[in-house]
Formats: structure tokens, sequence, C-alpha cells
């Protein structure tokens, strides 16, 4: 099981901060980013983003004109599917022009997030981005870090004992619950922009100005508007249910075996827990092995490690880095994990077990 590391520094070994020319200057992850920079693994990649964008456009129009073209019938339900993966593909590029990996024009980066999550997918970009942001500066760390906070899963033993059924009973199956309740992480992630946009509390307005909810909240409209005429105009009322329950429960599947392996079952810090930049990235991720297959169907998150060092660094340059960060690593001492997607999902469903384990009566602890 994956232990909360307390309080107190992760350095392991003596670091190496020597540059090219074998000076000792700066920190270890100055002297690693000066490496990437110079290797030009920072500069931006346009050709590839708009290849890439204009790709998923072309699949997403291909999707929505099979669905017209087939009409009333329940082999739309492969459709929902084909539509599930070009959905998340569009997740993907909203993810990295939140990373500001698309264009060097903070501007331009907003525009293209907000296209491809709020009207294209429907996720509220601001929402998810702020969220992100905090999970980026403080992976894996007790009250830091809201992708381990408290919520449907557990993520802690002290967050188990702490529930009351049936919050108790779910932690305690969560192992065997985890990937039937991702069906439901796309409805979450709608249902979570929305509440973000016209919450009235301090943390839904932080960073929100009144035209960015006006932008937002009307790209969404547009999205749920069109989604659902476009549903129950072609499709009889019972086939629209059965196509969007599909199409928005496997978008939230792939979606979710997505970024699951990154971090879930690597260590925990505590809210006190004080160490370096680099060893807090690279401690509480977790790479997966793969070529250019694994690359496209995980939207780049394969390089878990390499992208939370450097969050801007486009896409098709993590695979490049990783050579260079893996073999830093190994010269400073610090761990460096990866493993296989199978793999990854064995581990994080090892973890919830152990984690739900102060709740089975029939183990003792």
């Amino acid at each position: 099981m994956t232990t909360i590391v307390p309080g107190g520094n992760t350095h392991r070994g003596a670091p190496d901060r020597r540059d090219a020319g074998g000076c000792v200057r700066g920190s270890d992850y100055a002297v690693l980013s000066r490496q990437v920079k110079r290797a030009g693994l920072l500069a931006r990649r346009p050709g590839y983003y708009w290849v890439k964008a204009a790709t998923n456009l072309l699949l997403l129009a291909a999707g929505w004109a099979a669905f017209v073209l087939i009409g009333p019938s329940w082999w739309q339900l492969a459709v929902a599917a084909f539509l599930a993966a070009a959905f998340t593909q569009t997740a993907f590029l909203g993810h990295d022009a939140g990373h500001q990996q698309i264009s060097g024009s903070r501007r331009v980066n907003v525009l293209l997030g907000r296209l491809h999550g709020n009207l294209l997918v429907g996720l509220g970009y601001g929402w998810w981005v702020a969220k992100h942001n905090r999970h980026h500066a403080h992976p894996n760390q007790v009250d830091r870090d809201p992708d381990i906070a408290t919520g449907a899963i557990a993520f802690t033993r002290q967050s188990v004992r702490a529930r009351r059924a049936p919050g108790a009973w779910l932690a305690r199956h969560q192992a065997w619950l985890f990937f039937p309740m991702l069906l439901l992480e796309g409805f979450h992630l709608h249902l979570a922009g929305v509440r973000a946009l016209v919450g009235r509390g301090a943390t839904s307005r932080a960073n929100t100005s009144g035209t960015t909810r006006l932008v937002e909240g009307g790209l969404l409209l547009a999205h749920a508007a069109g989604y659902l005429t476009v549903l129950f105009w072609v499709l009889a009322p019972v086939q629209a249910v059965g196509f969007l329950l599909l199409q928005q429960g496997l978008f939230g599947l792939y979606l979710g075996c997505s970024f699951a392996p990154n971090h879930k079952g690597m260590p925990i810090f505590g809210k006190d827990h004080k160490s370096d930049f680099l060893r807090r990235q690279v401690l509480t991720a977790r790479n997966i092995r793969g070529g250019r297959i694994t690359d496209f169907a995980l939207g780049g998150l394969n390089y878990q490690i390499e992208h939370h060092l450097f969050p801007s660094m486009p896409r098709p340059n993590l695979r490049r880095a990783q050579a260079l960060v893996r073999a830093f690593c190994t010269r400073n001492d610090i761990a460096y994990c990866e493993t296989s997607l199978t793999g990854s999902y064995a581990q994080v469903l090892r973890h919830l077990h152990a984690v739900g384990g102060p709740l089975r009566p029939e183990l003792e602890y």
C-alpha cells in the first residue's frame, strides 16, 4: 500500500548540480531545466497542434455526419462509442491548451481551451484549469492536491476512518467499483464545471470575472443545446437516452483510465511535507511504457513525470525529453517510476483496496 510521507525532505544521495561545463550551478531542477532548454524541447510545435486539431475536428464531423445518416437505429450505439473516443481526444487538446503548450500567446491558448473544452466537449475550461494547476503545484499532497481530496474515492486511510455509511461501504469496496464508477466521470465533470460558474461562494468566484462566466457559460449552454437537440431530433426518445448514457459513460471511462495511472498508488505526502520541486514532481508520478499508439491513446499523459516537470512542454516533445530526464534522475539517485498500462492499473487497485482495509472487519490492523 502507498503510505503517506510525513513532513521532512525527500533528498536521496548526493545531487549532481554540474552544468555542461562541469561547474556546479543552481538547484537540481535548474540544471535539468537548462539541459532541456538547450535541447530545444520547450520550443512550440504549432504545426503538430494545428494538424492534430484539424484531424480531430474531422473525426468529430465524421462521427456526427454518420449519426445523422444512420438515423433512428440502435446501430447508433457504435457511433456513440466512436464519439466517446473523439470527445476524449478533444479533451486532451483542451488539456494541452490549459498548460500553454499550443501557442506562445496566452490568449490563443485560452480561446482554444474554451472551444475544445466548453463548446466541443461540454467541460468547464476555467474551472478545470484552476483545479488542475493546484494539482500540479502539490501532487499527491494531503489537503493541497484536489485530486486526492475527499470524494467518492478515498485515497488515504485517514479519510476512510472518517467515513460513515454509505460512504464507508463505498470505500470498503472501492477497488472493485473503481472502473464502473468511471462511467459516471463524464457526468461529474459536466456538473462540476456548471457548479463552478453558477456558484455563489468565494471558491467559485476565484479568478473568474463576470465576462468569463458569460463566455464560458454561453459556450457550455451552446454545447448542451446542440448535443441534446441533435439527439432527440434524430432518435426516438429511448434511443436518445441510450445514446447519451453510453457516449457519456464511455467518455468518462476513457478519460478516467487515461488519468488514473498517473499518480494513484504513488507516494502521498503529508500536508506539512517539504521537498524540492524536482523530487516532489518525480516521486509522485508514474510513466507508462509504450510506443506511438500509447502516446496517441493517452494523449501524452503516459509521460507524466516529464509533463509535471515541464507542464508547458509541447506533447510531441515529451517522448524526446524522457531519456534526458530519466538519465538525470538516475545520476541523482531519484526514483523514476515506469510501468506498463496494465501494471499501473494493478498498482492503483491494490492501493485502493489497501486504503479501504480498516473498513473490512475480516482484516485486522
